[in-house]
């Protein structure tokens, strides 16, 4: 996974479970994932090492990650993204009868989704 895909997925997961951290690693995947903090920085305003936000950055990772296995919002989250993109590209063809047919399929699978 690109260095990018990483942290726009850390991000998607930081959103769906920032509540169930503590303070601490809220912080750090903060500064690290949403300002661009090189560990360095972060280091040096907690005043701890660089290899300790290291630590704290990869066993958040791998919780958010063991997070997403457990409850899947993310993963629901881009079920539904999916859903609404083919109905919006349904909503611009022509005959109603078959459009709104497939939408109500959708919707159904929306509904199944929650």
């Amino acid at each position: 996974m690109s260095d990018l895909l990483k942290t726009m997925r850390m991000n998607y997961l930081f959103d769906f479970y920032q509540s169930l951290l503590t303070d601490k690693q809220r912080n750090y995947l903060e500064k690290y994932y949403m300002d661009d903090e090189s560990l360095s920085e972060i280091a040096e305003t907690f005043e701890v090492s660089r290899q300790a936000v290291y630590d704290n950055i990869r066993r958040t990772g791998d919780l958010l990650e063991e997070y997403e296995s457990k409850l899947g919002l993310y993963h629901k989250f881009e079920q539904r993204q999916a859903i609404y993109e083919e109905m919006l590209r349904l909503t611009k063809l022509q005959g109603n009868a078959q459009r709104n047919q497939q939408l109500e399929a959708y919707i159904e699978q929306l509904q199944r989704i929650e």
